[in-house]
């Protein structure tokens, strides 16, 4: 049983994403972080400072942004990874499309209109059931008032930032947990499907009824899955 977890939020996304899992996990871990990904506008700058901060050994666990930076820091110092957990995310660099919506997104923030962004972005992160949903929606848009206009804006230079992983899957040789929401819009199931491939030994979970955002969305499942990851 590794003796630190490290939870790494997604865009927009802070500690407040994980707060289920801190509650149902602590039991089993001696310490768990949470970084802050708002500080760099590289991926590499995110993943060295993670690496700094954090324990020795350590299962590392990201949503979305989150895996990004996941992969990043396997990358650089994989003898410190205990354990793995993808969770809607991908392998994959962005496609032109995604750059395009992206650098658009960054120009509206640099406009002053930081706060069209999440109502922009909700109908896409959630479940449409969940939409009307105060106890998922109301976090999203605290977690993206703390998280800012700037601090978006390095989120988003650094997700555009990042390397093609895909290479990278075939040498992961720690135990690794693959989830994605069955109607996540964002990083769709195929692209789980192709990390889990690409994993040796991973294991892949949909969660039902759940869009991108399954520790916010369906807590209790992403907890009893990742607690079967980290007993296993």
């Amino acid at each position: 049983m590794p003796e630190t977890l490290v939870l790494l939020p997604g865009l927009l996304n802070d500690a407040a994403l994980w707060s289920s899992q801190i509650d149902g996990l602590s039991d089993l871990v001696d310490r768990i972080d949470v970084p802050d990904l708002t500080r760099h506008d590289t991926l590499a700058g995110l993943a060295e400072a993670v690496l700094a901060e954090v324990p020795e050994r350590f299962a590392l666990a990201g949503l979305s942004m989150g895996g990004y930076v996941a992969l990043e820091v396997f990358r650089r110092a994989p003898e410190r990874v205990e354990r793995l957990a993808l969770l809607d995310t991908s392998a994959r660099p962005d496609s032109d499309e995604q750059r395009r919506r992206r650098t658009g997104l960054i120009q509206l923030a640099d406009m002053g209109r930081f706060k069209g962004v999440t109502p922009r972005l909700l109908p896409m992160l959630v479940h449409p059931d969940r939409l009307d949903d105060p106890a998922v929606t109301g976090p999203i848009f605290e977690m993206a008032a703390r998280v800012g206009r700037d601090g978006f804006i390095r989120q988003q230079k650094a997700i555009l930032s990042r390397s093609d992983s895909r290479d990278l899957l075939a040498t992961v040789d720690c135990p690794t947990l693959v989830v994605c929401g069955r109607q996540d819009q964002l990083t769709p199931l195929h692209l789980s499907e192709e990390m889990a491939a690409g994993i040796r030994g991973a294991r892949l979970e949909v969660v039902e009824d759940c869009g991108h955002l399954p520790a916010l969305e369906r807590p209790d499942t992403t907890t009893d899955l990742m607690r079967q990851w980290l007993e296993a």
